[in-house]
């Protein structure tokens, strides 16, 4: 998180270190993630916070966040394209930027599934799709990402029908990031 914030103000540890009198080996240890930015004294989170243009609170509620299950993550996304109008859905999600948060997080799957949302969205309601993340668009999971209910059931059967049933029945957004999705719209 806190790498993240230097390369996207340009500045280098060791700039970092010099202009807010934090120890370079305090704030190599803090970037690489050997030592929790709330494990820091408040003079330190202070000075990062004055170089970075944050509040303390905005660094430290960063550098606290959590990372949900993928499960629960995909059922609140589906949930708000149910709860909202699709195409506010799409304008919201794409001010708010939440596909490059996450890409910057390198939560990979997160922003793949947000994007391949928006992209299905923006196809369903015959939108054109946002070119700002066509970087974004020219990669894609290692591995396919099933959902966790039909590896539980090809593990129980033993067999891979059902993956090959919900692989060919994917949304091509979706399959495009090698995630297999086939319903976003009916969910509980």
């Amino acid at each position: 998180m806190l790498d993240a914030m230097l390369k996207e103000r340009n500045i280098s540890m060791y700039q970092c270190a010099k202009l807010s009198g934090i120890p370079y080996t305090t704030l190599s240890e803090v970037v690489r993630g050997k030592t929790r930015l709330e494990k820091c004294s408040a003079e330190t989170v202070y000075k990062l916070s004055k170089i970075l243009n944050v509040s303390m609170e905005e660094l430290l509620t960063d550098s606290m966040e959590t990372r949900p299950d993928f499960e629960i993550f995909k059922s609140n996304v589906c949930h708000l394209v149910k709860d909202r109008d699709e195409l506010d859905f799409i304008v919201e999600t794409l001010q708010k930027d939440e596909i490059s948060k996450y890409w910057s997080k390198k939560w990979y799957p997160e922003a793949f599934y947000l994007l391949a949302m928006v992209d299905y969205m923006s196809r369903i309601h015959g939108i054109p799709i946002c070119t700002r993340y066509d970087e974004i668009r020219t990669h894609s999971l290692k591995e396919p990402l099933y959902p966790r209910d039909i590896l539980l059931l090809a593990k129980l059967d033993g067999d891979t029908d059902a993956k090959e049933k919900c692989k060919r029945e994917a949304i091509p957004e979706f399959l495009r990031f090698n995630i297999v999705e086939s319903e976003v719209r009916n969910v509980y």
